[in-house]
């Protein structure tokens, strides 16, 4: 059994990193500035987008990407119940109501025949899909649903996916992305809002500091002005020069850190493919898993006492896990606000009850890999049924 408790998840960051920082630090400015305008014209290239709006989350790019679409109160934005609470709380942010459809049960992403059933029968103002764990949704096929319905996309799990050459990040309205600090990108926190559209950039960026017409670093350099106009009531959704000095060194390491989460996935597959009581993550033909998450799945009646007692036993053994995600139509808020029930959504509520997601960064040695295949092998078995 492993000695020292192995973490769920850590940054991969190293003196390149402690550099940048300290070269903010000297210059004098580290509020929104060179660096972060630097980070959004290589973030926007990486991804084959014409815009880049750096924010200090993905929570905040969500929201400014549909305030910039004018999503109003009594909306409803389609999206899936399978995510984290940011998906669905940005909606109601703007006072319109998260229209919750299903998932698939292989990718766990939304699933494209439900949302064709809800457009044919209910008025959608946008859709926000997901893609969960880094494994890109049918962006095809929804955009093929939606007409002429904006798509915003959830890429918090999906730097650097791609469906066939195509990267996520350039394929629908907006794009949003995640650096929080357990993210294939890590600046500790921030995120990114990526579009073609020039008139919705213009909007998520005034919007993003307070409203105001000139940037604060404009304003108070020799460049700027002192004078500004508030052309709307905005937000404090900016990031700062310290965070973009980080996120421009990450980004240079991303095919780097991305090859070794793919070579961790690899392993865990040829590990548990043939075990009787575990299922490997799905994944569509002709996509490019980011591998954010590994999630796997136990099947609860080959598992004594199902997925809760199963990451128990993995923190016996120090091997930190996670479960990704409690539906949002399970927490108290949601089910009393719409009146859900479990089964409303019921491949999500099933999928959830065996979804276990192991530790997959690129920090990890071949022995701390060694030592999941390890106690994901003598856990299963322990717990035989």
């Amino acid at each position: 059994m492993r000695e020292r408790f192995l973490p769920f998840a850590l940054p991969d960051t190293d003196e390149a990193e402690v550099t940048a920082v300290a070269e903010v630090i000297r210059s004098g400015w580290l509020t929104t500035g060179s660096r972060t305008r630097s980070f959004e014209a290589a973030f926007a290239e990486r991804v084959g987008a014409k815009h880049a709006i750096a924010v200090n989350s993905c929570t905040a790019a969500m929201h400014l990407a549909l305030e910039a679409l004018a999503i109003k109160p009594g909306d409803k934005v389609l999206t899936t119940p399978y995510t984290f609470a940011a998906t669905a709380e940005v909606i109601r942010y703007l006072g319109a109501h998260p229209r919750f459809v299903d998932i698939r049960p292989d990718t766990f992403d939304i699933d494209p025949e439900q949302v064709a059933s809800v457009l044919a029968r209910e008025p959608i103002a946008a859709i926000l899909p997901v893609h969960v764990a880094g494994e890109p949704c049918d962006m095809v096929a929804l955009h093929a649903i939606a007409g002429g319905i904006p798509v915003v996309e959830d890429a918090a799990h999906a730097l650097p996916a791609k469906i066939g050459e195509r990267t996520i990040g350039a394929l629908s309205t907006a794009t949003c992305f995640s650096f929080y600090a357990t993210k294939t990108l890590a600046t500790g926190e921030g995120g990114m809002i990526a579009t073609d559209d020039d008139a919705l950039a213009e909007r998520c960026r005034v919007m993003s500091l307070h409203g105001i017409s000139r940037d604060a670093w404009k304003r108070y350099t020799a460049e700027g002005s002192w004078r500004y106009e508030i052309l709307a009531p905005g937000f404090k959704y900016n990031l700062t020069d310290i965070a973009s000095a980080i996120g421009l060194v990450q980004l240079g390491k991303l095919d780097a850190m991305w090859q070794r989460r793919v070579a961790i996935a690899a392993r865990y597959d040829a590990a548990f493919a043939d075990h009787r009581a575990l299922q490997v993550p799905s994944r569509r033909a002709g996509n490019q898993h980011a591998w954010h998450l590994y999630m796997l799945r136990v099947h609860a009646d080959r598992v004594s006492g199902g997925r809760d007692a199963f990451v128990e036993e993995l923190r016996r053994r120090n091997i930190g896990a996670s479960v990704h995600f409690i539906p949002l139509h399970l927490h108290p808020y949601y089910r009393d606000t719409y009146r859900y029930s479990p089964n409303d959504f019921p491949v999500a509520y099933r999928e959830f009850l065996r979804e276990v997601s192991l530790p997959i960064y690129s920090r990890m040695t071949d022995g701390d890999v060694d030592d999941v295949i390890a106690a994901v092998l003598a856990s299963a078995d322990a717990l035989r049924a």
